[in-house]
């Protein structure tokens, strides 16, 4: 899980995304940094900026956004 430090832990966004992020779709650390960093302002956007940046497939992204709808 990303520790304390980037704006995830300002609340800005979901735990349980960030932990299905890593665990179910393994995508790295890193990449979820950056992306959360682009997204400070609308934390919504993460699932497209993680597919725009091309940390995420398009298969991906709707796996997200399935999890995301339950």
């Amino acid at each position: 899980m990303i520790k304390t430090g980037v704006a995830i832990m300002n609340g800005k966004h979901n735990d349980d995304l960030l932990r299905f992020l890593q665990d179910e779709l393994a995508i790295p650390t890193d990449d979820l940094k950056l992306a959360i960093r682009r997204t400070d302002e609308i934390p919504s956007m993460l699932p497209m900026v993680l597919w725009q940046y091309g940390f995420v497939s398009i298969h991906q992204l709707e796996k997200i956004f399935d999890w995301l709808q339950n």
